[in-house]
C-alpha cells in the first residue's frame, strides 16, 4: 500500500489501522457516479479562478476586514430557542464590531442543499455578495441538521466554521470565551506554538517526519526548493516541539495546562492516530478521534492511557485563546456514513447513527475557564495524501500556509482556504480523467483513486468555532 494510503486513525476495538479503500472499487464508484458531474463543473469553474486574489469576494472587498466581507451566523429552522439565546451575545458583539458593516442572521430550512439555500438568499457558486451571504459564516446547530455536506461546499468559497454542542450552555461558554478575548486589554496566551508528532508506524511515521518536523524545524534548501524555517519562527513565535518519545499524554496535558507564571502556546499543532469506534459501541460519541499518543505501544488493543481525551482536560485548565490544529482521524468529527469504504450501487454503510462532532474539540472550545478560538481537524479519515501528494513530495505549502496565517492575526477561517482551493482543483483532475475515459480513452484506475482520495481528504478540514475569530498576536502583558 502507497504510503499516501495510509490513514493516520487505529481502531479502538483492534489496535489496528482503520481500513484503506480499494483503488478499482472507487474507480467503479466514480464511474457510476450520477450525482457528482454538476458538483464537478462547479468545482472545475471554482479552480480555474484560484489565482484571483479576492477569490470570489468583489474586487474592493479585503477578505480580511470582516465587517465589509460580511459575518453571519446560520441556524437551522429547527434550531431551538435556547441555542440560539445562547448565541446572541455573540451576534451583538459581531454587530457592534462591524459598526455599518455587514452581519446577518440566516436560516436553513429542511430539504435544503448549498445550492438551494444559496439561491433563496439571492446568492450563486461562483460569486460572494456579501451583503447577501457574507463571506464569514457561522454554521451553529447539530450537523443532522445542517449537514456536513452543506459545511463542505459553503467552505470552497466562503470562510465556514461551525458550532455544535450538546447543551445550550456550551454555545453560551464558547460565545462568552470570544467576547472576552476580544475586548480584553491583553491576550492570555504567549507568543509560542508547539508542534506534537507521534511515531509508531509508517503512518505516523511519515506524519512526524515529514509533517511536524519540518513545519516546526523547517528545512533545508534542495535542489530548486529553498530552505524554509520553521513556520512559528517565521511568524516571530517560539517554538517547542514534541516528537516521537515526547509526544506522550502527559507531555500533551501539560500543553492544555500551563503552569502559574507561564502563558500557555498560541497554537497547538498535532499529528497523531486519531481513535475510530464502531457504529453503536459505547465509547464511540465520547471518545472517537480522541488523540493516540506515544504511550500506545504501536500494536495490540488501544488503553484509555494511551489516549489524550475530551475528558483529560481538567476544568482549571488553560486554553483560553488558543488556536488547535489537530491532524488525526476523526479529530474533528464523524459523519454518519462512510465516504471512502462501499460497494458500487449500494448506499455507503452508516459508521455512526448519525453524523457528530468529536468531542475533544468541544470541551476545548467550550472550556469553563475560557476556551479556545478554534479548532482545525478533520471531518471523516485523514490520510498521507494530505502530507505527500502523486508526486511523492512533501505537500507542505498548504500547511505553512494556514499555520502563517494564523499566527500573522488572520481570520483562523479564511486561513483555511488552500485546503478548500486544493478540494476545487483535485475535483477538476478528476474530471477531466473521467471525460477523457468517456471518449474511449482507458482509465487510469489508480491514478484516478489516488486523485479521489487526495480530493476528499483536502475537503474534509473542518474549522469548530467563529470563523472569524483570530489569535491576539501581541501576546499576554
Amino acid at each position: 500500500m502507497p504510503a499516501s494510503l495510509f490513514v493516520n486513525g487505529v481502531s479502538g476495538v483492534t489496535g489496528e489501522p482503520l481500513a484503506a479503500p480499494d483503488p478499482a472499487r472507487i474507480a467503479a464508484l466514480l464511474r457510476g457516479d450520477k450525482a457528482e458531474p454538476a458538483l464537478r463543473r462547479w468545482l472545475k469553474s471554482i479552480a480555474q479562478a484560484i489565482g484571483i486574489s479576492r477569490w470570489g469576494l468583489p474586487m474592493e472587498v479585503d477578505a480580511l476586514d470582516v465587517g465589509k466581507a460580511g459575518w453571519g451566523v446560520v441556524f437551522h429552522a429547527a434550531e431551538p430557542a435556547a441555542v440560539r439565546a445562547a448565541l446572541a451575545p455573540l451576534i451583538e458583539h459581531r454587530t457592534r464590531q462591524a459598526g455599518n458593516g455587514i452581519v446577518r442572521t440566516l436560516e436553513m430550512y429542511e430539504g435544503e442543499d448549498w445550492r438551494s439555500w444559496l439561491a433563496r438568499h439571492g446568492a450563486e457558486p461562483g460569486s460572494v455578495v456579501p451583503h447577501r451571504v457574507p463571506y464569514y459564516l457561522l454554521l451553529a446547530g447539530d450537523p443532522a441538521r445542517l449537514p456536513f455536506d452543506f459545511q463542505h461546499a459553503l467552505s470552497v468559497e466562503y470562510a465556514v466554521g461551525r458550532l455544535a454542542f450538546d447543551t445550550p450552555e456550551e454555545y453560551a461558554l464558547y460565545a462568552r470565551s470570544v467576547i472576552e478575548l476580544e475586548t480584553a486589554g491583553a491576550a492570555p496566551t504567549g507568543k509560542s506554538a508547539v508542534f506534537f508528532g507521534t511515531r509508531h508506524d509508517p503512518s505516523t511515521e511519515l506524519s512526524a517526519d515529514h509533517l511536524v518536523r519540518p513545519l516546526a524545524a523547517g528545512t533545508p534548501a534542495n535542489g530548486l526548493d529553498p530552505a524554509y524555517p520553521g513556520v512559528a519562527e517565521r511568524w516571530g513565535f517560539e517554538t517547542r516541539e514534541l516528537w516521537g518519545e515526547a509526544a506522550t499524554r502527559a507531555n500533551l496535558g501539560d500543553v492544555f495546562s500551563a503552569p502559574a507564571g507561564s502563558a500557555p502556546p498560541a497554537l497547538l499543532f498535532t499529528a497523531s492516530h486519531g481513535v475510530g469506534w464502531p457504529k453503536g459501541h459505547a465509547s464511540q460519541r465520547p471518545t472517537q478521534g480522541a488523540l493516540v499518543c506515544q504511550d500506545w505501544p504501536g500494536h495490540g488493543g488501544v488503553e484509555p492511557g494511551h489516549l489524550y481525551t475530551a475528558g483529560d482536560v481538567p476544568d482549571d485548565a488553560r486554553v483560553h485563546g488558543m488556536v488547535c490544529f489537530l491532524f488525526a482521524c476523526y479529530g474533528a468529527g464523524t459523519p454518519e456514513r462512510d465516504e471512502f469504504l462501499h460497494e458500487p450501487g449500494q448506499p455507503p454503510p452508516a459508521i455512526a447513527d448519525a453524523p457528530f462532532v468529536a468531542r475533544l474539540p468541544q470541551r476545548l472550545l467550550a472550556h469553563p475557564r475560557g476556551g479556545a478560538l478554534a479548532v482545525v481537524g478533520h471531518l471523516e479519515r485523514a490520510w498521507g495524501y494530505s502530507i505527500l501528494g502523486a508526486s511523492d513530495e512533501p505537500q507542505l505549502q498548504p500547511f505553512r500556509n494556514a499555520l502563517g496565517a494564523i499566527l500573522r492575526g488572520w481570520p483562523v477561517g479564511h486561513a483555511m482556504q488552500d485546503f478548500h482551493q486544493r478540494y476545487a482543483v483535485l475535483s477538476t483532475r478528476i474530471s477531466e480523467m473521467l471525460e477523457r475515459a468517456s471518449f474511449g480513452a482507458a482509465l487510469p484506475e489508480g491514478e484516478l483513486a489516488v486523485t479521489w482520495v487526495e480530493r476528499n481528504d483536502a475537503r474534509n478540514y473542518a474549522v469548530l468555532g467563529d470563523p472569524a475569530v483570530r489569535l491576539r498576536v501581541e501576546g499576554p502583558a
